[in-house]
């Protein structure tokens, strides 16, 4: 701590305003929640498919921040993109990794120690081949399906017990074109729908912050014909 954040400490302590974490009035800290969208870092990446994850989680922190009345505003800080927003009594860190896909672990490992975010308090942002396009699924945990995003996160973590929501991309390829495809820029006509899927998926993440994720799924996976669980 250098010595201008030791006097907005004592200046905040002073004035009774609450200090980054905790509730107003001096109350016990927020409860914080770690959401990762996943993806990769760099201009030749922006639209993709595989970058939908970043997508949703520019999607969650914009429909909190215009309801306050201001922008949205990403640190470039140790292995990721970092911004935080509250939701009723609830700190959720946002995370966009800067590892590229292959390694997200290490930034998502990084953040949960950094922030002391215990594991039920994870919650990873993801694109899914095995999904028609446009469908939404949250899980608890499960198998990476072959991502490799996923996969990292697991080998870091030591299990695959960590919550995950997951964008249906379709698998309209052949095969030996997965990369192609996932690399790829979503169509016009599915480009027109994304918006009002990302509301879905904020909507989602919020709710799995307030009440929890069995909650969750049985809202979203029930509405997209996936299950409750």
């Amino acid at each position: 701590m250098n010595i201008f954040d030791s006097i907005k400490k004592l200046f905040t302590k002073a004035t009774g305003q609450p200090q980054e974490g905790e509730r107003e009035g001096g109350l016990q800290p927020m409860e914080k929640f770690l959401i990762v969208g996943l993806g990769n870092i760099g201009p030749e990446y922006v639209g993709t498919r595989h970058n939908i994850g970043f997508r949703m989680v520019d999607a969650l922190a914009a429909s909190v921040n215009e309801d306050k009345g201001r922008q949205t505003e990403w640190e470039d800080r140790r292995y990721g993109f970092v911004t935080r927003i509250s939701v009723k009594g609830r700190q959720l860190i946002l995370l966009k990794p800067s590892t590229f896909m292959n390694l997200s672990g290490n930034a998502v490992r990084y953040w949960m120690q950094q922030e002391k975010i215990e594991l039920p308090h994870l919650l990873v942002c993801v694109d899914d081949i095995g999904l028609p396009f446009g469908q939404l699924r949250m899980k608890p945990g499960g198998s990476d399906g072959g991502h490799n995003g996923l996969k990292h996160i697991a080998q870091v973590l030591g299990t695959q017990q960590y919550a995950r929501l997951r964008f249906g991309l379709g698998n309209d390829f052949y095969s030996g074109q997965q990369v192609d495809y996932v690399l790829g820029q979503f169509p016009p006509e599915q480009e027109a729908v994304i918006p009002e899927r990302t509301k879905e998926t904020s909507a989602a993440i919020k709710t799995f912050c307030l009440a929890g994720i069995q909650m969750a799924m049985n809202q979203l996976n029930r509405k997209h014909g996936t299950g409750s669980n």
